[in-house]
């Protein structure tokens, strides 16, 4: 059985818009995503995917479910397969079914500490940055206004060694060396690892804070500092600025990544929101397939000087792989001594969205990089440009974009298309995928109470809590179902109480069906979550209501054949008292 700490936390990193939308055509409809059915043929949008609650649902055929249930569903995959499947998207690895060490324990009980921790430390910069003038000075000089800061939720490290202990009155807390913000040194003394820098928090899919890069505002070293590895933070598989991205790259149908957070942010304030950074590392895999996910064209974005050509190549290396027939990757080379955040302040949007419009294809990028290395005048000089090719060529996945490619290193080497065909002959095959699953049949929601209320809390967990269970019909599968939410809410920790994680939870359980089938009918809640409240209370006084009726109508059996004791009599006078207090404050409740 796979641990659910490692499912909680693949939930966390996985989003399921992300996942869907690599097979579902997605268009943002208010607060969810709408898209055609891939169960079901049909002409008008009834697909929803909501990335609050991280769950799917058709109201044209039913089926529902969350990311993992998504892809048991849509790729035909097993639970495990289906789990393995996307941990592998993320670069994670499902556990070995092995007993847990001390350490592993402490580790998954101090998680959701951790990103408290963050989401604390970040708070305290926010408000720092409004102390600060020579802060906010900066940010007016490189041309941002409050309402972009507060978008990135951009704030402020004092210039004080031991700055966070104002939020943190816990300074010597574990977590504070763990997260990345607390250096101990070798003494055993501690100081802020931020100090006198702009802060930029650094979100994962999900928009939880996972760490954070800090710039200075004149000419001190390192220009950006960045939070270390960590066990929320790995910059290989994280970029900047993805969530305030996600709604634009889906908009535009591209990606665009470039080298710094400045850029980022520069690029969103002149309306260009399709636009992410890399960590101050170079690209990898994780980074080009995350992208390649979310977009129809991948776009990289260096400075024209030879060290931005050498991260150009890199990136090329990487994305030969993963491109596909169907998503170009693109370079971008700026004039020298500009990069995004002067060009587009000096030049404006258009002219820098023109530029990225007329990027150079991989192809011709690669292509282009090995002719400048060898003589194509001279046999020699061909046959190095075929032999640096090869390996290359080799690597490219997209079977149609491999055959333009070995065509075109035929005609510049000299070969003819058969004679290139047996000198890069590589035997490279692409993934097959499995068809859609058929669709389920409609379920059909119960008309009780009992299910009202089981749909509001599986909308907000939290509402469990204060939840009563004297006068449920515990006949009912939904009643059943409830009291099985509300002992696992209580039973887990706070980072298993999402409803996503909740429901997982009872995956091949009698509750499964019914459990998610709620959740479905969550996705149609619009109220917030203090108006929901209102509404399972009052569910509640009508189920007490209910069994007042039922109380009330046996006394009163009693009373007719002159069998009710004066203890008896008193209650049922009572009874009926409480009950009309009751409906008479649900009935001004309702119509408050």
């Amino acid at each position: 059985m796979i641990p659910d700490s490692f499912k909680q936390d693949l939930l966390n990193r996985v989003d399921i818009v992300d996942v869907v939308s690599r097979y579902v055509q997605l268009k943002k409809g208010g607060a969810n995503y709408l898209g055609r059915c891939p169960f079901h043929n049909e002409k008008t949008p009834s697909f929803t995917v909501s990335p609050t609650k991280q769950f799917y649902h058709c109201f044209g055929c039913g089926v529902h479910g969350n990311v993992i249930g998504f892809m048991m569903a849509y790729g035909g995959m097993g639970y495990v397969d289906a789990i393995k499947d996307l941990a592998s998207s993320v670069g994670m690895q499902v556990p070995e079914q092995r007993p847990k060490t001390r350490e592993e324990i402490a580790r998954e009980e101090r998680a959701p500490d951790l990103y408290a921790v963050m989401e604390k430390a970040m708070a305290f910069y926010r408000a720092e940055l409004k102390k600060a003038p020579q802060a906010i000075e900066y940010l007016k000089r490189r041309g941002l206004t409050g309402e972009i800061a507060a978008r990135f939720r951009i704030g402020y490290a004092p210039d004080d060694w031991q700055g966070l202990q104002k939020v943190f009155e816990e300074y010597s807390s574990p977590a504070l060396v763990e997260t990345g913000l607390v250096i101990q040194n070798e003494e055993g003394k501690r100081y802020d690892r931020f100090r006198d820098r702009v802060m930029f928090p650094i979100f994962n899919a999900r928009g939880a804070v996972i760490g954070f890069g800090g710039r200075v505002m004149g000419d001190g070293e390192p220009k950006y500092l960045n939070s270390p590895e960590t066990p929320l933070f790995e910059k290989g598989r994280e970029v900047y600025g993805l969530v305030q991205a996600r709604d634009a790259i889906r908009a535009a149908g591209r990606v665009l990544v470039v080298e710094g957070y400045m850029d980022v942010v520069a690029l969103a304030q002149y309306e260009v929101g399709y636009a992410v950074a890399t960590l101050g590392t170079a690209t990898t895999p994780a980074h080009v397939n995350k992208l390649m996910k979310l977009a129809d064209e991948l776009v990289f974005c260096f400075d024209g000087d030879a060290a931005g050509r050498k991260a150009a190549w890199r990136a090329l290396e990487v994305s030969l792989p993963l491109a596909t027939d169907s998503k170009p990757v693109k370079f971008l080379f700026l004039p020298e001594g500009e990069d995004p955040d002067t060009f587009v302040r000096k030049y404006g949007k258009a002219a820098f969205e023109q530029l990225v419009g007329s990027a150079t294809v991989l192809s011709e990028f690669l292509l282009g990089e090995l002719r400048s290395q060898s003589d194509l005048a001279t046999a020699e000089g061909r046959s190095r440009f075929i032999a640096s090719a090869k390996p290359l060529v080799e690597r490219i996945a997209a079977p149609t974009l491999k055959l333009q490619v070995r065509k075109e290193v035929a005609r510049l080497g000299g070969l003819t298309e058969d004679e290139a065909a047996r000198a890069l002959r590589s035997e490279d095959e692409r993934p097959v995928y499995a068809r859609p699953a058929p669709a389920r049949k409609p379920f059909k929601p119960p008309s009780s109470v009992e299910w009202k209320i089981l749909t509001w809390v599986v909308a907000y967990p939290g509402l469990i809590a204060d939840l009563a269970f004297d006068h449920i019909d515990e006949a009912l599968p939904e009643s059943r179902a409830l009291k099985a939410l509300a002992e696992r809410y209580l039973q887990s920790g706070d980072s298993d109480r999402s409803g996503a994680m909740l429901v997982e939870h009872f995956q091949n359980t009698p509750h499964a069906e019914l459990l998610f089938a709620a959740q479905a009918q969550a996705l149609e809640i619009k109220d917030a979550e203090s108006d929901v409240a209102k509404l399972v209370q009052h569910a509640m006084w009508k189920l007490e209501i209910n069994h007042m009726d039922e109380e009330i109508k046996a006394l009163g059996v009693k009373l007719s054949q002159g069998k009710l004791s004066k203890e008896e009599h008193l209650r049922y006078g009572r009874m009926i008292s409480e009950k009309e207090s009751l409906k008479n404050r649900l009935r001004a409740e309702s119509r408050g």
